[in-house]
């Protein structure tokens, strides 16, 4: 079995990988295909996995490597090293027969980034900051996370990692997802047919679910109208789940009271986008889950995952191709 692999990540990961026995056709970081040590075409190369992980998605051969995938007819299975698969290339790969399986390394860094930026915005810590830079010994009352109310939209391993961290504070946590039933990080878990009974009392509402014509726009302005006063709104999914210019009418009438962004609907986000200076907003680009961490997670679940492949066993965090589809709409 040959497998596609970025020659800086196939040094990193050799010694796991040779002993699965499987040819590394290597893409070098001029774009060049190497098998055993020798040039060699995409047609005879004929890889039949890939992964695609950071080093990949945000280095020099990005768009040579995804081309790559899109060309090579013989592909069976490519490993991501993203937690999404809204990008056109999932659907076009999966669309001709390709397994595709994600990854969740990223959800620790995700999960602590949203508590982070909850505790700041309930600790009062812009103000106190500019108070210190200011010279001031100005004592102030703040929010505590403890007894407040979340609802997680999207229960899937970042979802969970919110909802296990908050819960530690002493939060209550409703988590939103398809498939119902207990989960021993929730107090609840509902569909989303159930927001406009969650939303008035929740504290805190994190969006951590996948873009589809489903959830596309899911906070729109009755879904912002419904909020409580006071609350705080977390997006680390994607920027279509969020009507922008609905949320920006809305804060600006105070409700929700402060946003935290990292995803957004055209990224880089633009330089004259009023999301940049809005006293009410705080933003990231795109990067809550880059962490130390995360390379070394993602590169274990590729390396389990390729055995569990050459071995014939069933693939772990494989996307349901129904899933990857809808969202070409």
């Amino acid at each position: 079995m040959r497998l596609l692999i970025y020659e800086p990540s196939f040094r990193r990961l050799q010694g796991s990988i040779s002993p699965l026995g499987v040819e590394p056709v290597l893409f070098s970081e001029t774009g060049e295909l190497t098998l055993d040590g020798q040039p060699v075409s995409l047609e005879d190369a004929a890889p039949e996995a890939a992964w695609a992980n950071a080093d990949v998605w945000f280095g020099p051969v990005a768009r040579d490597y995804s081309v790559s995938l899109l060309k090579a007819p013989s592909l069976k299975w490519l490993q991501s090293g993203a937690a999404g698969f809204d990008h056109p290339i999932f659907s076009q790969l999966v669309a001709r027969g390709v397994r595709l399986t994600t990854s969740h390394g990223q959800a620790v860094g995700m999960a602590e980034y949203v508590i982070a930026g909850v505790l700041d915005h309930l600790g009062r810590w812009p103000e106190r900051r500019a108070a210190q830079a200011a010279r001031e010994w100005k004592r102030m009352q703040v929010r505590e996370i403890m007894d407040t109310h979340w609802v997680v939209i999207g229960f899937g391993a970042i979802g969970e990692g919110v909802a296990r961290r908050a819960k530690a504070f002493g939060a209550r946590v409703v988590g939103v997802r398809r498939s119902q039933g207990s989960h021993p990080c929730a107090d609840e878990i509902a569909a989303l047919a159930d927001l406009p009974r969650l939303l008035p009392r929740a504290d805190v509402v994190v969006l951590a679910c996948p873009l589809t014509p489903e959830t596309r726009h899911l906070v729109d302005a009755e879904f912002l109208a419904t909020m409580r006063p006071g609350s705080v709104l977390v997006n680390v999914g994607r920027g279509g789940l969020v009507d922008e210019p609905a949320l920006l009418a809305a804060l600006d009438r105070g409700v929700p009271e402060h946003v935290l962004l990292d995803v957004f609907e055209t990224e880089p986000l633009p330089a004259d986008s009023p999301f940049w200076a809005h006293p009410r907003v705080s933003l990231t680009p795109h990067n809550s889950g880059a962490t130390e961490g995360q390379g070394g997670r993602n590169d274990e679940l590729f390396v389990e995952n390729l055995g569990r492949y050459v071995r014939g066993e069933p693939l772990l965090n494989e996307a349901d191709p129904k899933d990857v589809l809808a969202g070409e709409g």
